[in-house]
């Protein structure tokens, strides 16, 4: 059954004018489309906002999570050309658990519509041939999970201190990062001919600069890596920051 885009890719924000490039987002695990939401304003009015929505969230609240890339890979690169989204010139944005697909997004990418991927946004995530660190938290106890999670951020304590949102939102966040944590290098040491920006958090104790260094081996293009202020959700802590950056090298106004 091929995916229904609609529900894969909501368009968040159609350009301003005449679209130039299409970014579209993955979030961090547990995450959907409303974390980009407010970055609509912030864009450039040439870029058309585009956030992935994988199961377990949303209007997909009840489908079943992926226990393995293999399938979330092809289902996820089916939705994207579904809705005809890659053969046009865009970018890949994405966050922790978000930036291992957006990287696997890009390779996949590369090969089929070559040349209208112009950028990969890889932000507070490992490099491929960084080791995951252990213990894995996917596989701690529910309390010493949410104690782990709370200590990351970006999770409001209200959540976490709700029982019955917990309940609904806890295997979706446990899924991703088991997904996350059990990701490694697909690919060796053959780079895309993609650009690639890395932003790691200052203040970042999961995937900070050491962590992401190595980005550069992944690119026969350029690549940089970027410290912003903030810890590992520094999307949502300093989002003005960050859309600068990427405007201004999606070749809009900074």
């Amino acid at each position: 059954m091929r995916p229904d885009s609609g529900i894969w890719t909501p368009v968040l924000r159609p350009a301003v004018g005449t679209r130039r490039i299409r970014l579209i987002c993955f979030p961090y695990a547990g995450g959907g489309p409303d974390l980009f939401r407010s970055w609509a304003a912030g864009l450039d009015d040439g870029v058309e906002l585009v956030a992935v929505r994988l199961p377990g969230r949303g209007p997909r609240l009840r489908e079943p999570m992926y226990e393995d890339w293999e399938a979330l890979l092809t289902d996820t690169f089916t939705a994207l050309c579904s809705g005809d989204l890659l053969s046009a010139p865009h970018a890949f944005y994405g966050h922790s658990f978000g930036g291992r697909l957006a990287y696997e997004m890009t390779h996949l990418a590369a090969r089929m519509y070559k040349g209208t991927t112009r950028r990969l946004f890889v932000s507070g995530s490992r490099s491929p041939n960084f080791p995951q660190v252990r213990p894995y938290l996917h596989e701690l106890p529910q309390d010493a999970y949410l104690d782990a999670v709370r200590g990351m951020g970006g999770t409001p304590a209200e959540i976490l201190d709700d029982k019955a949102m917990m309940r609904l939102f806890l295997p979706t966040m446990r899924a991703d990062m088991r997904l996350a944590e059990l990701w490694g290098d697909r690919h060796g040491a053959r780079g895309m001919d993609v650009p690639i920006t890395a932003l790691h958090g200052r203040d970042d104790p999961v995937d900070g600069h050491a962590a992401m260094r190595d980005w550069k081996l992944y690119s026969t293009r350029d690549c940089e890596v970027v410290e912003m202020p903030g810890g590992h959700f520094f999307l949502d802590t300093h989002r003005e920051r960050l859309l600068e950056a990427i405007n201004t090298r999606l070749g809009g106004p900074s």
